[in-house]
């Protein structure tokens, strides 16, 4: 188990949890928010560049998200049984540099990762701070699929 000075500890690579890429919810992911033939259509998608169902990297991301937010509903109940209080999160002020490097297909297993970078606390909020962390994901044959930098507010 790792103590709440760890899980905030600068370059830390913590596995936040894994996602398997299922077809039906690659095409009802597409279906909603990125109808491209190949996210919505087997056949299409074996015609195109991809040469398979791939899900949108929409939905990669989406999954980092949902990965991230049960690790961190996990983390609190943890750290409150040790009877420590964890970092509340708020929004995030946005994130950069997101790459989509490889597509993840129908079947795929995509592993999710963050990396502390670092903390910078706000002058004009006492008690609040802007987080910076890495965050990464790798399918089953350990290949990065997708990265992106992003911030989020801590406050107490």
């Amino acid at each position: 188990m790792m103590t709440l000075e760890e899980l905030c500890t600068t370059g830390r690579r913590i596995i936040i949890g894994s996602l398997t890429f299922a077809a039906e919810d690659i095409v009802r992911f597409a279906r909603d928010f990125d109808p491209q033939p190949f996210h919505l259509d087997e056949e299409e998608a074996r015609r195109s560049l991809f040469g398979g169902l791939c899900a949108s990297g929409w939905h990669t991301s989406a999954g980092w998200m949902q990965c991230f937010v049960r690790f961190w509903d996990d983390e609190i109940r943890r750290l409150a049984a040790e009877g420590l209080q964890a970092p509340k999160l708020g929004p995030s002020p946005g994130f950069r540099d997101l790459k989509w490097l490889k597509p993840v297909y129908a079947g795929d297993t995509v592993t999710y990762a963050v990396t502390f970078i670092e903390a910078r606390a706000l002058a004009s909020r006492p008690g609040w701070r802007i987080n910076t962390i890495f965050c990464e994901g790798e399918n089953q044959h350990g290949e990065t699929v997708i990265r992106f930098e992003s911030r989020v507010i801590e406050f107490t």
